[in-house]
């Protein structure tokens, strides 16, 4: 029997974040084609036969979202094309913050997107960095959650041991505390209070950051209000050089503008989403996340365990 390598193909939110994979795995982008009626409605086609074929569809769910509705369109399209295995590569899974019912009457928006994903025909889900990792929990298949830290934590590490890992909240912790472990520093944790949607006021700090350095990590910036708050904060404690390491760059509204006026020295984020068009700061640096996705992808074809992709501190 003639081994056939998988199909990885790509939604238009991130085409170059697929290009990444693919080079790095060397093959070759399978071949789909996506346009728009004119009256906005979205057309998928894949141009290869896909029958008893294992399809890896890479596309992250932020706004807008059409983002979302290609994701499912695809996945209906590969199923319905008999594909073999459909797996949603999703690096960046929007509406993950929507996870509760912390209001009457709101919507639990991610449990709505993870039955729409299941029911387009998903047979798997591989995402990076979950605002909350219980979302994991509202799928029926199979759900890999990769971490990020792999990919900032060789920039400081063995480089500065004055570092204290920072998290800018409670729910935050657990992240921070991988980053802290991988490279041998003190955590240290704001206490935080937030009075409405996108806006917040720093409470206390846990631990201290006096003439330390800081990295400040995070899941991901929509705003940059809660972030900047943290940093202002931390330099007003005694913070030195102040990095920040944030897997997903939504950075909406005036984000750029806050982060250039804050005490913030570099800001790491990765290729999981674009950067908002015109984006250019000296103060941020793309690192890509490319390598992690594809040897998720490969393992995954080849039934092989992924897990120390996804290594974090359990206790």
């Amino acid at each position: 029997m003639i081994e056939q390598s998988p199909i990885i193909v790509s939604g238009l939110s991130n085409p170059g974040f697929t290009k990444e994979v693919v080079n790095y795995l060397g093959l070759e982008e399978g071949l789909v084609e996506l346009k728009r009626f004119s009256d906005g409605e979205i057309w998928v086609k894949f141009k290869e036969n896909v029958r008893g074929r294992d399809i890896f569809i890479i596309q992250s769910t932020h706004p807008p979202a059409e983002n979302l509705m290609e994701l499912l369109i695809m996945i209906d399209a590969a199923t319905r094309a008999s594909a073999k295995r459909v797996t949603a590569v999703i690096p960046y899974f929007g509406y993950a913050r929507q996870d509760r019912k912390d209001q009457p009457r709101v919507a639990l928006t991610a449990k709505l997107v993870a039955n729409l994903i299941t029911t387009a025909g998903a047979d798997r889900v591989i995402t990076m960095d979950l605002h909350a990792a219980q979302i994991q929990g509202f799928f029926d298949i199979p759900f890999d959650h990769l971490y990020a830290s792999p990919v900032f934590t060789g920039i400081l590490a063995n480089e500065n041991k004055n570092l204290v890992v920072v998290s800018p909240d409670v729910g935050g912790i657990k992240l921070a505390r991988s980053y802290a472990k991988r490279l041998h520093a003190d955590l240290v944790v704001i206490d935080k209070r937030r009075y409405d949607a996108n806006k917040s006021e720093v409470m206390n700090i846990i631990g201290s950051v006096e003439n330390r350095d800081v990295l400040l990590v995070d899941d991901l910036i929509d705003t940059g209000g809660t972030f900047v708050n943290a940093v202002n904060a931390l330099k007003q404690n005694g913070a030195l050089t102040i990095y920040g390491a944030v897997t997903h760059p939504l950075l909406s509204g005036n984000a750029i503008e806050r982060l250039e006026k804050s005490p913030l020295d570099k800001l790491f984020v990765t290729d999981s989403i674009p950067l908002p068009h015109g984006t250019k700061s000296p103060k941020i640096e793309v690192r890509t996340a490319s390598e992690l996705i594809a040897e998720a992808i490969i393992r995954s074809y080849q039934n092989e365990s992924i897990s120390s992709l996804f290594e974090i501190d359990k206790s």
